[in-house]
This record gives structure tokens, C-alpha cells and sequence, in this order.
């Protein structure tokens, strides 16, 4: 492990170049930044699956997945004429060290919170003039999104003070969701549901918790015990459309209590 410094990376761009060669793969060849765009999205969630799993060799694989986009990506940026894979890597070289002066100049921090601070401070520096909501992809799953949307408003000051008034919001969309139920305006209504998504991706963040690792859990939960409904029904010879809404319940409290 120790003598693992990365000096393979070349291969890897080497094999790609292989593959988008004249006489290499007819469908890598074809690929465009549009049509890859899917592949990044799912390897990264890939990825985040495997750390989830405490799968090292899943963790494994699904890196180097994620690493044959970047170095795919670069390639075709290569052919266009904007830059290449070294380009690519001296970039975010460039960025860490710069964003890092109480590593590699002479400043200092004192802990964990201090150097993110420095990062933060830095990172508004190198982007004054855009707005403060600029780097936020567009493209970032919704409730991670919104809590990003949500930091950095709160970081000019457009923020609650603390959780209670998060909580408060949520409370205030529900009701304005309620209103617009009970009007029969569907539109509203769904604009309303946004809003309650949003405050509850707030309050979240104000309470230092991860909307999206919890829904990502109570989903997780929800399929395994759904599985054990089908399990128990099909142990009836029976099918879950068949079954009355308390013979439902009954197989579903009985999942709960298992776990």
C-alpha cells in the first residue's frame, strides 16, 4: 500500500485513447458529453452505495467506475481542443494547495472547523462578483440540493437563527399546503409540497442532519420490510392485491416488529 503513489493513472488514459481510437470501440467512440452524463450521475450514487455497504472491494470497483468518467470526459474534451486529462489533475492540484495555505504556505488553523472556514473563505474569494447561490449545481439530487441552496444563502445571513425557526416554517408550508388542497388547485398544491420539501431540507440542516442519508435510509428500511409482507403473504399462499387493508396492516406491524 505504501508504494501506491498513482503513477498507474497513465494507463488508464492510455487504455481510453485505446478505446476512442480510429480502429477502437464503435460505442465508446460514439459517446458524447450529453450521452455520458447519465453514466456520471449513476456511477457516483455507485459509489456512495458501496461506502453505505462497508464494501471495500465494491468501494474498489465502483472508484475506478467513477474515474473511467473524469478520464472518458477528458478525452473527449481533448478532441474538442479545450484541455486534457493533465490539465484536469493540475487544476484541482492547483486548487488544494491553494486552498489549503495552513498546509502548503503559512497560515494557521486550529482545528477541523477553522480549516473549513479558511476553505470557505478562500472559495468566495476566488468567486467575488458571481452570486452567492452560483455554485450550487442545478443538476444535484433535490433535497441535497436544497440544503446546499440553504448554506449558502445562510452564509450572507439569509437564515433562521437557529432550528426553532426552521421548525416553524415547516409548519407554516404545511398549512399553506392544506389551503391549497382544500381549494382544489393542484398547481398550488404542488408548489406548496415544494415548499414544505424545502423547509423540512432546512430544518435538517439546522439540526446538522442529512435529508437525503435519512430518506435514503427510511426507504431502505420500507423495501425490507415490504419484502417480509411478501414474504409472509406468499407463506399464506396468498398475494399482497388479495389481501384486505387489515391483513395488510397485520403482516406490516408483524415486519415492523422483526426490525
Amino acid at each position: 500500500m505504501t508504494e501506491q503513489d498513482g503513477r498507474t493513472l497513465p494507463r488508464l488514459v492510455e487504455v481510453m485513447q485505446g478505446l476512442l481510437a480510429p480502429d477502437g470501440c464503435p460505442w465508446d467512440r460514439e459517446q458524447t458529453f450529453a450521452s455520458l452524463r447519465p453514466y456520471v450521475i449513476e456511477e457516483a450514487f455507485e459509489v456512495v452505495d458501496a461506502i453505505d455497504r462497508q464494501n471495500p472491494e465494491l468501494l474498489k470497483e465502483e472508484l475506478g467506475d467513477l474515474l473511467l468518467q473524469v478520464v472518458f470526459q477528458a478525452e473527449l474534451a481533448r478532441a474538442e481542443g479545450w484541455f486534457g486529462p493533465d490539465d484536469v489533475i493540475a487544476a484541482v492540484c492547483d486548487k488544494l494547495v491553494r486552498r489549503h495555505p495552513h498546509v502548503f504556505g503559512g497560515a494557521k488553523v486550529s482545528d477541523a472547523d477553522g480549516a473549513l472556514h479558511q476553505w470557505e473563505k478562500l472559495k468566495k474569494e476566488e468567486r467575488r462578483g458571481r452570486g452567492a447561490l452560483a455554485g450550487v449545481p442545478v443538476a444535484l439530487p433535490a433535497l441535497l440540493r436544497a440544503v446546499r441552496v440553504g448554506e449558502k444563502a445562510g452564509a450572507v445571513g439569509y437564515d433562521w437563527p437557529d432550528a426553532g425557526g426552521a421548525r416553524a416554517k415547516v409548519d407554516e408550508e404545511l398549512a399553506e399546503l392544506d389551503e391549497a388542497l382544500d381549494r382544489g388547485d393542484p398547481l398550488a398544491a404542488e408548489s406548496e409540497l415544494g415548499d414544505v420539501l424545502f423547509a423540512l431540507a432546512s430544518f435538517a440542516r439546522k439540526q446538522a442532519m442529512d435529508p437525503e442519508a435519512a430518506l435514503r435510509t427510511s426507504l431502505d428500511r420500507f423495501s425490507q420490510r415490504f419484502e417480509r409482507v411478501e414474504v409472509a403473504a406468499r407463506s399464506q399462499g396468498r398475494t399482497l392485491d388479495s389481501m384486505t387493508p387489515a391483513e395488510l396492516d397485520e403482516l406490516w406491524q408483524q415486519a415492523k416488529r422483526e426490525g
